[in-house]
């Protein structure tokens, strides 16, 4: 099994038509961008309050970076990838997959 090079962390809340969206974004992002080296994990805050209140969510859907540092966030369902790339500070990568 190939380890992480990046682990992400979607906080959401319930099967609401952002949350959905929010999913389904993320994975197609990952799969396309970033393929096994990427670790996913999906947080309901209504299922794991405390967890959202560890990391001090907000707002969902939150997507935070853990990995590769410095950590980030993005807060909406992730349709804009410009933004998600930015914000998560990975331009660098993603550039670089297309050479």
């Amino acid at each position: 099994m190939m380890e992480s090079k990046f682990i992400l962390k979607l906080y959401i809340t319930g099967h609401t038509p952002a949350s959905e969206r929010a999913v389904a974004n993320l994975h197609k992002i990952c799969e396309r961008e970033f393929g096994e080296v990427c670790r996913v994990t999906i947080i309901d805050v209504l299922e794991y309050p405390q967890l959202a209140e560890d990391e001090k969510i907000l707002a969902t859907p939150t997507l935070i970076k853990k990995l590769p540092p410095p950590c980030k966030r993005v807060i909406g369902d992730l349709s804009d990838e410009d933004n998600f790339f930015s914000r998560l500070d990975l331009k660098s990568f993603k550039s670089k997959q297309g050479e």
